[in-house]
């Protein structure tokens, strides 16, 4: 048996996001191949002249598009009302039990904007024991 036939480079599963009832993230776990490639995308290399040496820079709007893109799949049950918890918003003329949809572009603004959902997500995203398969 070999480890490469059983590896695989990304899995995702349902997370319940904490503080907000029935506030669920399908979130796709990144392989390390995943993500150094996700970066090379993000990254340009350019020369500079003073060092004579070619140095990276890293488009961070652009990672954050990425990074969002290939983790955050989906979400149900997000409420208007949590996203006081984690920015700054003006709810006064929306029903806070309304939803928010998903697309790719709420999601990476909410990792853009949100620290503490840019936490969550990092820890989640990595932590293998929210991706193992569950005893049956």
């Amino acid at each position: 048996m070999k480890l490469q036939d059983l590896m695989v480079d990304s899995k995702s599963a349902w997370i319940d996001y904490p503080g907000c009832s029935g506030l669920q993230f399908e979130i796709a776990n990144l392989s390390r191949k995943e993500l150094v490639a996700l970066r090379k995308k993000c990254v340009t290399q350019k020369f500079d002249r003073k060092t004579r040496l070619m140095e990276e820079t890293l488009d961070e709007e652009r990672f954050i598009q990425e990074f969002s893109k290939a983790t955050i799949k989906n979400w149900k049950g997000f409420k208007l009302k949590y996203l006081e918890d984690l920015l700054l918003v003006d709810l006064a003329d929306e029903d806070p039990d309304d939803l928010l949809d998903y697309n790719p572009e709420n999601a990476a603004l909410l990792v853009q904007s949100s620290t503490e959902f840019d936490n969550w997500i990092n820890e989640v995203v990595f932590d293998l024991a929210n991706f193992r398969r569950t005893a049956k």
